[in-house]
């Protein structure tokens, strides 16, 4: 089943280009013109932000989590709703981790690269997270891949972050997701029920390729 294999290459720290039914528009991703990662990953952030992103390392991914777990991961109700990614809340105090005399001792970015919580790629410097729900009503097919995530992992919490490299479009075509694929260190491609990985496509662009199409798009 396609959501079984795709929660497997999460948890293999593959990072997937989710691109399904009709185009999301707006500030922020909701599922539909994604790139998922796994929250778990100490290394995810900076990688997503480096090498797909473009854009500097300790910049913050918002969470999706799913919505009957928010309050295991979050301070906020049982089920709150944030389906639109639009409230801050803090992770919860029993996912933080107590940092020692070293961080205390570190200032400005070099206390950006210590693991805070057990989902430390999105959880800001302040303890902080932009929340997104989920639930099978909103989105059965990311409920779906969220809930096999959790079972294999114990972990209802991933990445969600907009579906383009930084000052680009949120991508709306099949080809323009493919092409944002190929121009960047996303692992995988997930077209509605197509799983494409980056090893086993025909075309494998040249440096000067990726950086003529990079050139298209302002630094923000």
């Amino acid at each position: 089943e396609m959501c079984d294999r795709v929660g497997d290459l999460i948890a293999e720290e593959k990072v997937i280009g989710w691109f399904q039914g009709r185009m999301e528009f707006g500030p922020r991703a909701l599922g539909d013109r994604s790139i998922l990662g796994d929250a778990r990953s100490q290394k995810m952030q900076s990688v997503m932000n480096l090498k797909i992103k473009f854009r500097e390392s300790f910049r913050p991914f918002a969470p999706i989590v799913l919505k009957d777990h928010v309050s295991e991961y979050f301070e906020m109700r049982p089920s709150e709703d944030s389906p639109y990614m639009l409230l801050v809340a803090p992770v919860a105090a029993d996912k933080l981790y107590k940092l020692g005399e070293d961080y205390d001792q570190a200032s400005g970015l070099a206390r950006l690269h210590y693991a805070r919580s057990t989902v430390p790629a999105i959880t800001h410097v302040d303890n902080s997270a932009r929340v997104q729900t989920v639930d099978e009503e909103c989105n059965p097919l990311l409920h779906q891949l969220m809930s096999r995530f959790y079972e294999k992992s114990g972990c209802p919490v991933l990445i969600n972050t907009s579906f383009n490299v930084r000052s680009e479009p949120i991508v709306c075509t099949p080809e323009d997701a493919y092409r944002c694929f190929l121009n960047t260190d996303m692992d995988v491609l997930v077209l509605g029920r197509q799983i494409l990985l980056k090893e086993q496509q025909p075309v494998q662009l040249t440096e000067a390729e990726r950086e003529a199409y990079l050139a298209d798009f302002r630094l923000d």
